[in-house]
């Protein structure tokens, strides 16, 4: 099944993260970094298929060496918390071959990142999961600080001064000139993000195409399809590599039980949204109305029309016969009768779809808040750093520079404030105790509702076989109703002499 995964985070300082070990950890190699004086080494890192670096055409060529690279960005870098680079992830279709995601890995690294001046260090791996399913992805480290066209490192921001409409500087009470920060680069922007996103779905669609593959990625989130569907969460190395050891963890059991619901929530949407479509198309075709059993038969010599042993007969057999028992046990007679059966069956289960609806909106409303705090984590040491300065002009010039963090961390802590512990921290335990009650109600609902799905599934399975009749069988049942006795199952009691 094809799998769309494309996410990118940073790399910081403020965080632990020195860019010389991320960039070890994925290459799989031994690296000395010249700033903390330590190796970081990975040569023991299994599963990975290959690396490279792409640089563009006015990078100095001795960064095609990675430890030359990433020790030139640290040395770059002087603040203690400095966002040192991008980290890209992204997944790779088991529907291609190896070789061919390697072609197609290549060729977008080159198009989306390097032809923009971006720095590139990638690595392929395919890990061992232990459960038989590969899960080829991408890892890309490209650095934040841009390269200027002369090979030396760039600016991260520039100045954007404030103009009267005469076009001169417009200054603060202080008399300096009134400036916003901005990038240099559109590279973290949400809306490049959401480029290189939808560019990643349409080049493997290109290619599923070109197989003549139905299987289609698409970039947008469940939400922004539409689709009542509970994303899974992130794993991390750690946990795939416990997983793969036979081990469950947390958060393996939440994505488990989260594919299980999403499999689900899809296969009751697309059963009732069949079974829709099916009366809207019977009510557009005026055709004469025979019985459903006449049809159900005409069905059955069509498939076995088209069998050429006993195995495939007896199976449509057998199928039909769970067709017609249905009917009968539901005194359905009539295409009229049918119908206001399957209106009544949909009418039932329609409320079960709204129930799981809300259920996966409180569950994502729930993710929504451990993602806020782990944002609300990252720009909080700005706030803080903020609250600390006590000069006013000095205040303000932060303000300035960071204004999209500080806005950040207010949006944040307001959606994750109900949820705040007083010494700070998120109050993980409500988190996962509410997330087990909506977890328990969606079992308990789906155990509930099962014979409901069982008997939607079952429609689906009569609407088609009635749908597949063709208009002159369709025609020749309606017309010869002289035969309905001997399409029409016969219901035998004790006292019948032929039992």
């Amino acid at each position: 099944m094809a799998d769309f995964h494309f996410s990118v985070t940073q790399i910081k300082r403020s965080a632990g993260q020195p860019a010389i070990a991320a960039a070890a950890y994925r290459a799989g190699e031994k690296l000395y970094s010249e700033i903390y004086g330590e190796y970081s080494d990975y040569t023991l890192k299994r599963g990975i298929i290959e690396t490279g670096i792409l640089l563009p055409s006015f990078a100095p060529k001795e960064y095609e060496n990675r430890e030359k690279l990433w020790n030139a960005v640290e040395q770059a870098e002087r603040h203690p918390k400095a966002q040192l680079a991008y980290s890209f992830d992204f997944s790779l279709q088991n529907e291609f071959s190896m070789k061919e995601n390697l072609e197609i890995a290549r060729e977008f690294i080159q198009k989306q990142f390097v032809d923009r001046g971006m720095v590139v260090d990638y690595a392929v791996h395919l890990p061992d999961k232990g459960d038989g399913i590969p899960n080829p992805h991408v890892h890309v480290l490209c650095p934040i600080r841009p390269l200027n066209p002369d090979g030396t490192w760039g600016a991260k921001q520039k100045r954007i001064y404030w103009l009267d409409d005469a076009g001169n500087r417009m200054l603060d009470a202080s008399g300096r000139a009134q400036f916003d920060a901005v990038p240099t680069t559109e590279w973290g922007s949400a809306e490049t993000l959401e480029h290189w996103r939808e560019a990643w779905a349409e080049i493997n669609n290109e290619h599923f195409a070109a197989h003549g593959l139905d299987a289609r990625l698409d970039h947008r989130s469940y939400e922004k399809q539409g689709l009542d569907l509970i994303p899974t969460v992130h794993e991390g190395p750690k946990v795939r590599e416990m997983e793969s050891r036979g081990i469950r963890t947390e958060k393996g059991d939440r994505n488990r039980w989260i594919r299980q619901l999403n499999a689900m929530i899809r296969w009751l949407k697309t059963q009732l949204r069949e079974l829709s479509e099916w009366i809207a198309n019977l009510k557009e075709t005026a055709k004469p109305e025979p019985s459903v059993y006449d049809l159900l038969a005409a069905h059955l010599n069509q498939r076995n029309a088209g069998a050429w042993s006993f195995v495939p007969k007896n199976r449509n057999l057998t199928e039909h016969s769970q067709m017609v028992l249905y009917l009968q046990e539901h005194n359905i007679t009539t295409i009229e009768e049918f119908t206001a059966h399957v209106r009544q069956v949909k009418e039932t289960a329609d409320p079960v779809q709204t129930e799981l609806h809300k259920i996966t909106k409180q569950i994502q409303q729930l993710d929504a808040i451990e993602k806020a705090f782990d944002r609300y984590q990252s720009v909080k040491p700005v706030f803080d750093e903020w609250v600390g300065i006590y000069f006013k002009k000095a205040k303000e010039k932060y303000k300035s520079a960071h204004e999209k963090e500080l806005k950040t961390y207010y949006a944040c802590r307001r959606q994750i404030e109900s949820y705040l512990k007083e010494n700070g921290d998120l109050d993980f335990t409500r988190l996962s105790l509410e997330r087990g009650e909506l977890t328990e109600k969606a079992d308990r609902l789906n155990q509930q509702n099962r014979p409901l799905a069982e008997q939607v599934a079952t429609l689906n399975r009569i609407s088609k076989a009635l749908s597949a009749v063709s208009d002159a069988d369709w025609t020749n049942a309606a017309d010869e109703p002289e035969k309905e006795e001997q399409t029409r199952p016969v219901h035998k009691t004790k006292d019948d002499p032929m039992l």
